[in-house]
């Protein structure tokens, strides 16, 4: 015993024994946390399973469920929120960044339970390595292990923001375009819901995103929801300002019977100015955002090429 505490003493340091109590307890709540939040399969169940008619039909479909089953079902209790506000705000912000599978929560919340442990062993290692060369200190060597883990754990949040924001921007710019084709599908004669469905295929190889939600919007349609719902579907999906507007003219149009196509051509032109006066309000930030790196790049030479003779000058004479 004696022996191996003299071998991690002299491979980690002074902190050996505490590092690898610390990682042996690491490893053994990895082993034991699946058996802990195994779901078991309730006895009712199974009865119903077993006194269930077994043609063969009935066989082949719970053969192809039991194939296609969720490996992250049995431990959903522990990846899912329990809370359903909570749940929902998770599966809505999801939903805006693109991701629409049934499991989306709870692959999320895998991922960031699986990134933050891999974050934690790659800082270990680190860690372990950067004591067998020199002396870490305690506070140092707790940053090691839990900055990586912390990054690994806020990284898909980072990544959902991101492509939330990535996504809205794309929506924007591509609305006011879809609002002029399907005026132009409504003044033709087609309905609202077959001016969404063509203007989805339009718009399929530019702007892939709105033609995604659009194509939705017809399915829904065609599938016999309500088309108030629909709509407002969308605009919780998409969470853009505009698209919540074009909803309410749209509802409120279908509300007091007036004509769609009025509607969408006073609300296609308010677009196209408004796309106009985001263009000019870029082109007015950037003088603004160019003037600190302007500073930082012409300044320092012109004071080095208008004042570096004269200095060289004095310090010869002086010295």
């Amino acid at each position: 015993m004696q022996a191996i505490q003299t071998f991690m003493f002299d491979l980690l340091g002074p902190f050996g024994p505490l590092v690898m109590v610390g990682l042996l307890g690491l490893f053994m709540i990895l082993i034991t946390l699946p058996v802990l939040l195994r779901r078991e399969q309730d006895p009712l169940d199974r009865l119903k399973a077993a006194t269930n008619p077994a043609d063969k039909k009935d066989k082949t479909e719970r053969l192809r469920a039991a194939s296609s089953k969720d490996t992250l079902e049995k431990y959903s209790n522990f990846l899912e929120p329990q809370n359903a506000e909570e749940y929902s705000a998770v599966k809505l912000k999801l939903l805006q960044s693109g991701y629409r599978s049934k499991n989306a929560v709870r692959i999320y919340h895998f991922l960031q339970f699986a990134l933050g442990i891999t974050g934690l062993f790659g800082g270990g290692i680190y860690a372990l390595i950067e004591m067998a060369q020199r002396t870490v200190e305690t506070q140092e060597l707790v940053m090691m292990i839990l900055v990586p883990g912390g990054i690994g754990y806020l990284f898909p949040k980072y990544w959902v923001t991101r492509r939330v924001e990535l996504r809205k921007e794309a929506i924007t710019q591509a609305f006011p375009d879809a609002l002029d084709l399907m005026l132009v599908c409504v003044e033709a004669g087609q309905s609202l819901d077959q001016s969404i469905l063509r203007v989805s295929h339009e718009l399929r190889t530019g702007y892939p995103e709105l033609a995604a939600e659009f194509e939705i919007v017809s399915q829904e349609a065609k599938a016999g929801k309500d088309k108030t719902t629909v709509l407002k579907d969308l605009s919780e999906r998409c969470g853009v300002p505009d698209i919540a507007s074009f909803v309410t003219v749209m509802v409120q149009s279908a509300q007091f019977g007036t004509s769609i196509s009025d509607a969408l051509r006073v609300y296609a032109s308010e677009m196209r100015d408004k796309r106009v006066m985001r263009a000019e309000e870029a082109a007015n930030k950037l003088p603004t955002k160019m003037t600190l790196a302007t500073m930082m790049l012409t300044v320092p030479p012109l004071m080095a090429i208008l004042i570096g003779p004269s200095i060289y000058a004095i310090a010869t004479s002086l010295g």
